[in-house]
């Protein structure tokens, strides 16, 4: 009577795309379309439809022609966003931390289907601050924040994140130089430019790091020079708190010290 009770509720194409997401994920080889169905019981032509938008939707690759693997997207939904409330909890008190120290506001982001979003925002202990609200989305190719995240991807993420952004209306332009720059951030660690939104402001960013040193969300300061004191902190200080906090936070986290 249970197994009668759970048939009703079946759903045929969807069991169809999770065989073939199991079976591709259990295989260490790509396969072919008739590979695919003999090994599921199916015929090519039962199981084309849902291959084709399993490739579409960026869960499966076709390489070589005609033969299949799983891409690294069901791992990406899975592990590449920490839980939004603990990750704001955790990063809350360090970027406080930071502001008080370096007397520049900062914000936290995080990817989220092809722009970055601010999900904490921590202003400067001064009246005199630039800052980003929470919930603002923003350019993955023309902001730190952006620029980090996408050096600390795998490039297979960086390939999803990519395609994911080409979908947007905006501007789709690739800037010339991308591959190279991020190749610099991942290697020293950070970025730093100058904004493209608001002159006078410099972006200095840095990756939070889980798992596989891959990005889980970037932290920000958005460097506004002040020409009333000397006592505040330059860039350089600036970045060096950035970069404790960063670490700090790293570790919090889930990337651990055993590196």
């Amino acid at each position: 009577m249970l197994d009668d009770a759970h048939d009703r509720y079946r759903a045929p194409a969807l069991d169809k795309g999770l065989d073939i997401l199991e079976l591709l994920a259990a295989t260490d080889e790509s396969m072919t379309q008739a590979e695919i169905a003999k090994a599921l019981g199916r015929s090519p032509n039962e199981i084309y439809r849902m291959l084709d938008r399993l490739v579409r939707r960026g869960y499966v690759a076709r390489i070589l022609g005609d033969r299949y693997e799983l891409t690294l997207r069901l791992f990406a939904l899975a592990h590449q966003h920490a839980p939004v409330r603990r990750l704001v909890s955790q990063a809350l008190p360090v970027m406080r931390t930071f502001s008080k120290r370096a007397e520049q506001a900062c914000h936290l982001t995080v990817y989220d289907r092809g722009r970055v979003i601010v999900v904490a925002q921590m202003d400067a202990p001064s009246y005199w601050s630039y800052s980003i609200r929470v919930g603002a989305r923003v350019s993955l190719y023309n902001t730190g924040s952006g620029h980090v995240l996408l050096a600390f991807a795998t490039p297979q993420e960086r390939a999803l994140m990519e395609a994911e952004r080409e979908d947007l209306a905006e501007d789709k332009s690739r800037p010339a130089g991308l591959d190279s720059r991020l190749a610099a951030i991942r290697a020293q660690g950070f970025e730093t430019m100058p904004s493209f939104q608001s002159e006078a402001v410099f972006n200095l960013s840095a990756p939070i790091l889980g798992p596989g040193d891959t990005a889980i969300a970037a932290l920000t300061c958005p460097f506004l020079p002040r020409v009333d004191r000397e006592d505040v902190p330059d860039r350089e200080a600036a970045l060096a708190t950035l970069l404790e906090a960063t670490r700090e936070l790293s570790i919090v986290l889930g990337k651990g010290i055993d590196e």
